[in-house]
């Protein structure tokens, strides 16, 4: 696989799933958390995150037509998660009036470890869904 195709299959791999998310998020912010607080509005939230990156691995993978082996999965996967810690800290930066260190210390402990534990899933998913 080229490089060039592997940073468009990143692409759009990020690209669906940070989608994804905004519109989840934009769900789980105003209709969620004032009803049942952040953090089971987070952990409501991520069954839905985990579906969307499966599909979209899976999405990705077919249309790219990703070679079976490790490397370049790999490479996709952590090249998307490079992508999307990127776009979350630009989010955080432009939107909120704390610093990235006030952000992540910010984060709930249950949730927030729930988060880490999606964005390994995140970046591995493209190689997992090879192992099916």
């Amino acid at each position: 696989m080229t490089i060039a195709g592997t940073v468009k299959a990143a692409s759009v791999y990020f690209a669906l799933v940070f989608g994804a998310g905004v519109v989840l998020g934009s769900i789980r912010i105003p209709f969620l958390v004032p009803r049942l607080g952040e953090r089971a509005a987070e952990l409501l939230e991520m069954p839905f995150t985990f579906v969307v990156i499966v599909l979209s691995a899976g999405f990705v993978a077919r249309r790219f037509a990703l070679p079976a082996g490790a490397r370049a999965r790999l490479t996709v996967g952590l090249l998307a998660l490079t992508m999307a810690l990127a776009a979350e800290m630009l989010v955080v930066l432009a939107t909120q009036q704390r610093s990235l260190g006030e952000y992540i210390a910010g984060r709930d402990p249950v949730s927030g470890s729930a988060f880490l534990v999606m964005l390994v899933v995140f970046a591995l998913m493209p190689l997992l869904i090879a192992r099916r």
